[in-house]
């Protein structure tokens, strides 16, 4: 991941912030305080001030939308003409044409930050991760313009670099860092703590790296509509650009090692074989095996939630909902989930490349489904607690309010660290694929980023995240 030091923009160092856009979330704990001191300008035309910092998710309040596409249904059964169509602007773009630079002031205000805690003081990772992907949403149409349409595909990989250990204010940054003149762009992203005026950042200022692939799409015909390419103009640009062809070329070959294209090998069905006849010592009742009690059957961790779609969570095109608010849910889920499995608090570690499938649409019900699918012991040398990696994935589903048809929306993988020696036991075929997915997941990412090992440790004593 990158990092832009010496590149901070003119926001970050005025602390002028531009009249841009906190997520909706915002709007009405602007409401309760508008009478307390704040840095933020206020909107003239609106009684209510709203926090700026980024730009607005939504452009549209909800009514004026949903009258704007009864017009457009009526005048298109009327046979009159839509309006015109914005052209896709392709003009090869540089990396810093698409930049973005803000800072979320959470030292400086007490009620933007009370949006952003827990019941325990900690910050809610949640809560950054929605703001992770409205940031590359601006920054995927400061490079591609208005003419299109661009949604979040894929989260290709979000880590913790750093534990968060105390509360101050946040700079989040990005820019495009890979678009090959195709329909997609990889954007990358990162979060660091807010340096004094005139101090450079760090390597352990930066808290959260994570890549976003944004889609863009034709307004009208919603197949994929074609991106400017990037121009490269220095060795760092081409660093990034390589890396983003890397991450696109280990996407493909974690499609290639599915359970659904690839089946278990040697080692992977000796692995099942073994744990299978290991359950099967627990029933023998002639010679019974104590079960250890560290161990926890697959289907005794599973959590579920259900909830109906709002218009206060769309996206900028107003009638699906906005991915980043899909990420806070399942890594809400997931959190309890792990919790829930090892009975102590978990400490978030990597979100694995996730694929968002299917739109949400405003009004629908989303369900979600977490797992705890892997579990990996952890040591740390020097240390005589046990340590523990505890993989989730959440399945996520839509329906319309009539539940009818169910869709698969999307399936994320998030890993913890916790501080206790426990293990998940599968029972079923389909729980042993799981498993086995989860493991290839694990090992695929320990190849990626093998030096990760050692920051993962540092964040189960120092993390005030959740």
């Amino acid at each position: 991941m990158f990092s832009l030091a010496g590149r901070r923009s003119a926001l970050a160092r005025s602390k002028c912030l531009a009249p841009t856009a906190l997520p909706v979330r915002a709007v009405a704990v602007a409401q309760q305080s508008a009478n307390s001191t704040r840095e933020f300008h206020s909107t003239p035309t609106n009684a209510a001030f709203r926090p700026t910092w980024m730009p607005m998710r939504v452009k549209t309040p909800w009514i004026e939308a949903l009258t704007q596409s009864r017009e457009a249904a009526r005048n298109s059964k009327e046979g009159k003409a839509a309006a015109p169509i914005v052209k896709p602007d392709l003009t090869p773009k540089k990396m810093s044409d698409s930049q973005y630079s803000a800072i979320l002031p959470l030292a400086q205000d007490k009620w933007l930050l009370d949006t952003y805690l827990n019941a325990s003081g900690h910050i809610r990772l949640g809560s950054l991760l929605m703001d992770l992907d409205a940031l590359a949403g601006v920054i995927a149409y400061r490079h591609t313009g208005d003419g299109v349409t661009t949604v979040t595909a894929a989260v290709d990989r979000i880590t913790i670099e750093n534990p968060l250990m105390e509360i101050g204010d946040l700079e989040l940054s990005g820019q495009v860092t890979y678009a090959t003149g195709r329909s997609s762009m990889e954007i990358s992203c990162q979060v660091l703590k807010v340096r004094p005026e005139g101090q450079e950042p760090r390597p352990e200022d930066v808290l959260i790296t994570c890549a976003f692939t944004m889609v863009s799409l034709d307004p009208v015909t919603k197949k994929p509509a074609s991106v400017a390419p990037l121009i490269i103009e220095t060795e760092e640009e081409k660093r990034l650009y390589q890396k983003g062809e890397e991450n696109s070329k280990n996407k493909k070959a974690l499609r290639t090692r599915s359970l659904l294209e690839k089946a278990p090998d040697d080692e992977e069905s000796n692995l099942i074989h073994s744990m299978w006849t290991k359950e099967m010592s627990y029933l023998n009742p002639e010679k019974p095996v104590i079960r250890p009690q560290n161990q926890v059957f697959m289907s005794d961790t599973v959590l579920k939630s259900a909830m109906i779609m709002q218009p206060q969570d769309r996206n900028r095109h107003n009638f699906m909902i906005f991915g980043g608010f899909l990420l806070k849910q399942s890594f809400e889920l997931a959190f309890c989930c792990a919790a829930s499995f090892a009975h102590a608090r978990p400490n978030f570690l990597a979100l694995d490349p996730s694929t968002f499938e299917n739109p949400v649409p405003v009004g629908s019900v989303l369900y979600l489904r977490a797992t705890v699918a892997y579990t990996e012991p952890e040591e740390r040398e020097g240390d005589s607690s046990k340590y523990t990696k505890v993989q989730v994935r959440v399945d996520t589903k839509v329906r319309d309010v009539e539940h009818g048809t169910k869709k698969s929306t999307g399936m994320f993988n998030y890993t913890f660290l916790v501080e206790k020696d426990i293990n998940v036991m599968p029972k079923s075929y389909g729980e042993f694929m799981l498993w086995t997915d989860a493991r290839r997941r694990a090992q695929n990412a320990a190849a990626i980023d093998p030096g990760h090992k050692t920051s993962a440790l540092r964040v189960i004593k120092d993390s005030v995240t959740e």
